[in-house]
């Protein structure tokens, strides 16, 4: 007979869901930070000096502008692929954290896209920064790499079943 108690499944993910969430919750406020708190050197000076409010609906333009007018390869590495990987924590964690999203593609990609219009709002309403449609896009694109990164994750830990032998009791 058996002494231990046995846990159930849950009483197993009860550790892990608690992870995951301090995880989430500390790349949330992060984010909140890196995007809305901190000088970014790309705010906006506006026509007449610091201050002015910038924003950019034309999908691609900014885009454009960085890769073909930087004097460096530097600054677009920096600045389109830095809005990318923003994104990838927000799209593997989030369906960790809410499993009602059942790791739904199209739902993680979307609310990732929705928090990123959110901030670009913020950005134009409180910061001096630059509102820009682009980094909607890029932002999504990196909320897609990471739910499809965990997505895939998942589906390998399903495929590969490790046997461990347990002791038959004596």
């Amino acid at each position: 007979m058996n002494s231990q108690p046995s846990l159930n499944v849950n009483e197993k993910k009860k550790p892990m869901n608690t992870i995951f969430f301090l995880l989430f919750l500390f790349y949330v406020l992060a984010l909140i930070y890196v995007t809305l708190l901190a000088w970014n050197y790309g705010a906006s000076l506006g026509p007449a000096g610091p201050g002015g409010r910038n924003y950019n609906i034309t999908p691609f333009r900014s885009i454009y502008r960085i890769a073909v007018y930087s004097p460096t390869i530097i600054d677009p590495i920096k600045i389109l692929l830095g809005n990318v990987v923003l994104f990838i924590p927000f799209g593997f964690l989030l369906p960790l954290v809410v499993r009602k999203l059942k790791f739904s593609i199209i739902k993680v990609t979307f609310a990732g896209m929705c928090v990123s219009i959110l901030i670009e709002s913020a950005q134009f309403l409180f910061t001096y920064r630059v509102s820009n449609i682009d980094d909607v896009i890029l932002n999504t694109v990196g909320t897609f790499i990471g739910v499809t990164a965990i997505k895939f994750i998942v589906f390998l830990k399903r495929k590969i079943h490790i046997f461990v032998v347990k002791k038959q009791p004596q």
